[in-house]
């Protein structure tokens, strides 16, 4: 269960930001997690909750946004939407892709106390 250690390394960002900008409670956390990051959000929820006690994140409210998986298909030579790996080309049901994006795992935003 590495969403564990995710959620972990997010409370240690949160707690290192609230001490840089002065701030005691994190309200609100904006996640961008692509759909190939390979990230259960279910368990990424539990993990956060748990981590996240007697700290500055306690309480916080996760809203994950889950940007499309995105490959290059060397078969048929298009740019194709992936919604898992390792999904096929949707246009020639190729497998020679090179993945392009929706692999991130970024915090974007806090809303802070």
């Amino acid at each position: 269960m590495h969403e564990l250690s995710l959620a972990q390394s997010l409370i240690e960002l949160m707690e290192d930001e609230a001490r840089r900008g002065g701030f005691s409670r994190v309200r609100k956390a904006w996640l961008e997690i692509g759909a190939l990051a390979g990230v259960e959000e279910t368990a990424l929820r539990f993990g956060f909750e748990a981590a996240a006690l007697a700290t500055c994140a306690e309480g916080a409210e996760l809203e994950i946004l889950t940007p499309p998986g995105e490959a290059w298909c060397f078969d048929c030579g298009r740019g194709v939407v992936l919604q898992a790996l390792p999904d096929g080309c949707p246009h020639c049901a190729g497998h020679r892709l090179q993945v392009t994006g929706g692999t991130q795992f970024k915090l974007k935003e806090l809303e802070v106390i």
